[in-house]
């Protein structure tokens, strides 16, 4: 058996995020049924898994990036990758509000991972919710959040004693939330995101005690008490198996007061970069506009989620106060399953490409693909993939992950497409120059089989490289690097260490090129000035007969130049 830490260290929160992930994943049908409120859309459960989802992902990068495999990257490393995480992939409401959480707690447990910290981390977290929130309602997670800080509030000097007290105190909360708020009480149920939180902290407990514990609301018999008018209830026994009118799976429970009651008619998500004071602005003009209006993040990066009927207006409020980006914009009457209107017919085929810049995503949707962005630092999870499968509308979708970190990513999402009838093919390419080259040859009139054989021969066929600058030190297969030499990586692996971006750049072209060559592709940074282009394109021109060379602007990317060679 594992020894158990005697705090939260980076390896215990290693442990939650994944066994966070686990629990959501096995309860999210189960949440998703139960959520009535602020809207009976039936997503609580896959919003906060996926929240959840993006937060495990940016703490796993952590641990990878760690080089020695002998120490563990800093507890404050890995808990602030958790929230990071978890902001940027925050989806929906409940998710939203999870991803303020998890920053609250990080914000304290940043500076020490024992029980007084722990403690003081709940406190803030629960503190911070309510804060992002406009209009705080009791009886949701919000509720369940303070009762587990103040739960947690005693002189317990271990850390499992802690979250295992905060954990009782928010299963509690929880069987209580139907007496708090009437759409629950009505319905028969628990709130979805409380719920969601519960099983949150439950994973806590299991990652510092090593036994997972009970689950469901904290009753004398394992069930949600009965509403007063004698309607049926679903709650959650000791087992986690639903009780009541409502088994796991059916959807969202019918509120027609509440769902036909004229609430707004869009959900708006998206990042912000932005400064403080914006932001403050910014909360009072998505105030006026709508409602269920919660703002999370800080340091000049933020969350943004509201529901309006003016979609376009909320948007507008963002690009006065900065600039957002993963804009995405949800009709309830679609998501819920309420929109009577005929959906137009799925196309027969369709691409799906990750893309690391906005303008590839420009080049890409021009060429007719779906495009999902892939920002430095934030790599999409399965989730936004499966939606942009989604928002593509077709029975057959060639899926372009454009790299070889997103490969299980992508098959995660390839195959939970699959399960909503969509027939998927995942095209292994691992640079955004292959994606090009295999969306190039795409040929929708052809048979399936046959275009995505020949998509990917055509990425196959195409060796890639990126420069990048060395943030530090260290061993490469090209020799040592120090801290702003730039780096030439040719098909993953670095092959040139130099001062300069120019001369960097026709050493990997005239390595890439020695072994023959029709085609360079180059795609450029936002701060690459045409003018390498142009040299690089005389390079080729003088010193490779028969070879041609096509340019892209790639936008804002990770790396400053990206070149391919077909």
């Amino acid at each position: 058996m594992p020894q158990l830490p005697d705090d939260l260290d980076a390896v215990a929160v290693r442990t939650w995020c994944s066994l966070a992930l686990e629990a959501l994943g096995r309860e999210r049908a189960e949440i998703d049924a139960i959520n009535v409120y602020p809207i009976a859309d039936g997503d609580t459960g896959t919003n906060l898994y996926l929240t959840v989802e993006s937060a495990a992902a940016a703490v796993e990068a952590v641990f990878a990036a760690h080089e020695t495999g002998v120490t563990v990257p800093a507890t404050a490393d890995a808990v602030r990758a958790m929230a990071h995480g978890a902001l940027i992939g925050a989806r929906g409401n409940s998710g939203t509000i999870l991803a303020q959480l998890l920053r609250g707690m990080a914000g304290v447990l940043a500076d020490g991972g024992d029980a007084v910290h722990l403690r003081l981390a709940l406190t803030r977290a629960a503190a911070a919710a309510r804060q992002a929130v406009a209009h705080p309602v009791e009886g949701t997670v919000l509720t369940v959040a303070t009762a587990a800080a103040e739960a947690a509030q005693g002189d317990e000097r271990e850390v499992r004693a802690v979250v295992s007290a905060a954990y009782e105190g928010a299963r509690a909360a929880l069987a209580r939330t139907p007496e708090q708020l009437a759409v629950l009480g009505r319905a028969g149920v628990v709130d979805a995101g409380g719920r969601g939180l519960v099983a949150v902290l439950g994973a806590l407990v299991e990652a510092v005690t090593g036994q997972a514990p009970v689950r469901g609301p904290r009753t004398g018999s394992g069930k949600v008490p009965a509403p007063a008018d004698g309607g049926s209830v679903v709650g959650l026994p000791v087992g986690g198996v639903p009780v009541g009118g409502l088994a796991a799976g059916e959807g969202p429970l019918d509120c027609p007061e509440d769902l036909d009651g004229g609430g707004p008619a869009f959900e708006v998500i998206y990042l912000l970069e932005a400064r403080d004071e914006q932001v403050d602005r910014l909360r009072a003009r998505l105030d006026a506009l709508g409602d269920s209006l919660v703002v999370v993040g800080g340091d000049g990066l933020w969350h943004v989620h509201v529901h309006v009927d003016d979609a376009g207006a909320a948007v507008e409020a963002g690009v006065e106060a900065g600039r957002p980006y993963r804009i995405r914009i949800t009709h309830f009457a679609t998501e819920s399953g309420h929109d009577v209107r005929v959906q137009a017919e799925p196309a027969q085929r369709a691409v799906v490409v990750v893309v690391p810049g906005d303008g590839l995503a420009g080049l890409c949707t021009e060429a007719g693909a779906t495009t999902v962005i892939a920002r430095p630092g934030e790599p999409p999870a399965s989730g936004e993939l499966v939606d942009a499968i989604r928002r593509a509308h077709a029975r057959e979708v060639v899926l372009l992950p454009n790299d070889a970190s997103l490969r299980h990513t992508a098959a995660a999402a390839a195959e939970q497409a699959r399960t909503e009838g969509v027939r998927v093919a995942l095209v292994p390419t691992r640079a955004a120059v292959q994606g090009i080259a295999a969306l190039a040859v795409h040929e929708p009139d052809r048979g399936f089989d046959e275009d995505v054989v020949a998509m990917t021969a055509a990425a196959g066929a195409t060796r890639y490289a990126e420069l990048a600058v060395a943030e530090r030190q260290s061993w490469t297969m090209a020799g040592i690097c120090q801290a702003g030499d730039i780096l030439g990586l040719i098909d993953g692996d670095v092959a040139v260490i130099g001062a300069d971006v120019p001369a960097t750049a026709r050493t990997v072209l005239d390595r890439m090129l020695a072994a023959g060559g029709e085609l360079v592709t180059l795609v450029l940074g936002e701060d690459v000035p045409d003018a390498l282009a142009d040299a690089l394109e005389e390079h080729v021109r003088e010193g490779y007969l028969a070879v041609d060379t096509v340019v892209y602007r790639g936008g804002h990317q990770r790396a400053p130049l990206l070149i391919g060679v077909e």
